[in-house]
């Protein structure tokens, strides 16, 4: 109990626990934006993180099974969430021709027109950052994008796209390479949600 991440005596003494107990603050802050925006719109939390996620990304990755796997909830939850944007016209159903229980899910003209509604709920914490110095910004990027690829590693996050996690990343001579780009990437170079992202195999 006297070790605990949220002991601050403990924190005191253990700088990793600080940052730990810094990123839950962090997430504290971005839920009650969503939340804020969520009541606002009449739309419950999740019902925006899809719609938005279907804006921004490919077909393949706007159907149930993944968004489950996107968000780490349940397929059920994903579903009932799907048939009130349904519902309420925001979104579309394309079925596979093979499979009529199969479909992708899209936006319609009202849900597009949500999303710009939507997308901008994270803004304020993005101002904050203009108050930090480039450097330590990209201190900082680097520090995030690594936790994420050890977090999906450890089986804590399902899903993520960032390049360390991808079959066209290398890294020789201290620098890191996109094989797919052909050029050398910056740490601001370092992508977290990549469109081209191709998952590496261990073999």
């Amino acid at each position: 109990m006297d070790k605990s991440i949220f002991n601050p005596d403990h924190q005191e003494m253990d700088v990793s626990s600080k940052i730990v107990a810094g990123l839950e603050r962090i997430s504290e802050a971005f839920k009650v934006l969503l939340w804020d925006k969520a009541k606002l719109l009449g739309l419950s939390p999740i019902q925006i993180q899809i719609l938005i996620f279907i804006a921004y990304h490919k077909t393949e990755f706007c159907n149930v099974s993944h968004l489950a796997k996107e968000f780490n909830i349940t397929k059920p939850t994903i579903s009932d969430a799907i048939k009130v944007l349904d519902k309420k016209a925001l979104i579309t159903k394309n079925y596979s021709s093979n499979d009529s229980r199969s479909y992708s899910i899209g936006l319609s003209t009202t849900g597009n027109k949500m999303v710009e509604e939507t997308s901008n709920f994270a803004n304020p914490l993005k101002a904050q950052l203009t108050n930090i110095n480039q450097t330590d910004l990209e201190g900082l990027f680097g520090t995030i994008s690594k936790l994420i690829y050890q977090l999906n590693r450890s089986g804590i996050l399902t899903v993520q796209r960032t390049c360390y996690g991808c079959k066209f990343y290398s890294r020789n001579n201290e620098q890191d390479y996109c094989n797919l780009l052909n050029k050398e990437l910056l740490n601001t170079d370092i992508r977290l949600d990549c469109p081209e992202f191709e998952e590496r195999h261990a073999y």
